[in-house]
């Protein structure tokens, strides 16, 4: 398709149009964004402080999903905060297209990490003695790097068919953000064969993931029973743990993407929370019951409280 776009700004209707609720959501999504931006912050400072952490491979993949829960919530929601202060909220075309694309890379790469981390659990559970020189630095570097390249691929093909869809008006977005479904819904074309792509691309991908990774989770519980009570007690903390957050950030996405593409009005709804709530959570998921992240952070803000005290 040739791009015949007219339309150089797009309006967006937010979570509401009655300006009492907008101020109550706006004090709520700055409490929520803050939150987020803290504790993931925090993870990511108390690990990278703390030799023993970053030396495992769990916390260092822990520490980069921090890093990417902080990027896709300051993709989406500073530009939601703001809107939510004034009567028109709007975006470019430019503005829309970026962030389409730099949210769907975030969390491309962020399913692919989750990914390397049931991975790194298996070895660590099921092939105990073998664990160092499989999860070796090398390649844990190999890992993050087909997290950041499948994330940018996924990202690049969605963003390569919807920038060229010819957009002559209207131009109203019936979202709080620019994402694929509610775009189509504005195309002057019919869209039946890219919605198709947008199922396939990131619909199917999210249900094959999300079945590959029950199953790995299934493989280690199973293979549990081998192991002395300490360890099921330790291994079943960490692992629903990241069974947690896995069924947080696929369930939603399976709801978005891997259906016939139409937009529905509670869309808005399941992307505040895997978008918001999700990254939002994760910390506390992560470190409400591991010792060793709590140690650590103890320590890191002992250690801040003397540098304090000395200047």
């Amino acid at each position: 398709m040739q791009n015949q776009s007219f339309v150089t700004e797009f309006v967006l209707l937010g979570l509401s149009q009655n300006p009492d609720v907008q101020k109550i959501i706006f004090v709520i999504f700055l409490f929520v964004y803050i939150a987020t931006v803290s504790g993931n912050l925090l993870i990511v400072m108390t690990i990278l402080n703390s030799p023993a952490l970053l030396g495992s491979p769990m916390y260092f993949f822990l520490a980069f999903l921090s890093f990417l829960d902080v990027c896709i919530s300051s993709v989406i929601a500073p530009k939601m905060i703001v809107d939510l202060l004034y009567e028109k909220k709007t975006i470019s075309f430019g503005g829309c297209m970026t962030q389409l694309f730099v949210g769907h890379f975030f969390a491309g790469t962020e399913v692919i990490v989750l990914t390397a981390m049931a991975y790194d659990r298996y070895v660590a559970i099921c092939k105990p003695l073998h664990y160092s020189s499989i999860m070796n630095t090398r390649l844990c570097s190999i890992l993050i790097g087909v997290a950041w390249t499948g994330g940018f691929l996924h990202s690049i093909i969605q963003l390569a068919f919807t920038s060229q869809l010819p957009f002559c008006g209207p131009n109203i977005i019936d979202h709080f953000m620019c994402d694929l479904y509610p775009l189509l819904k504005l195309a002057c074309t019919d869209t039946y064969i890219f919605g198709l792509l947008v199922v396939a691309n990131s619909g199917f991908i999210c249900i094959l993931i999300f079945a590959m990774l029950l199953v790995s989770y299934g493989v280690i519980l199973f293979s549990l029973r081998r192991h002395s009570t300490e360890g099921q007690r330790k291994a079943l903390s960490t692992c629903g743990s990241h069974i947690a957050v896995v069924v947080m950030l696929f369930v939603p996405c399976i709801f978005e993407y891997a259906r016939p593409p139409f937009a529905f009005s509670f869309d808005k709804m399941v992307e505040i929370f895997y978008t918001m709530l999700t990254p939002l959570l994760n910390p506390l998921i992560y470190t409400f019951r591991n010792k060793e992240v709590k140690n650590a952070m103890t320590k890191l803000w002992k250690r801040l409280m003397i540098v304090s005290d000395k200047k």
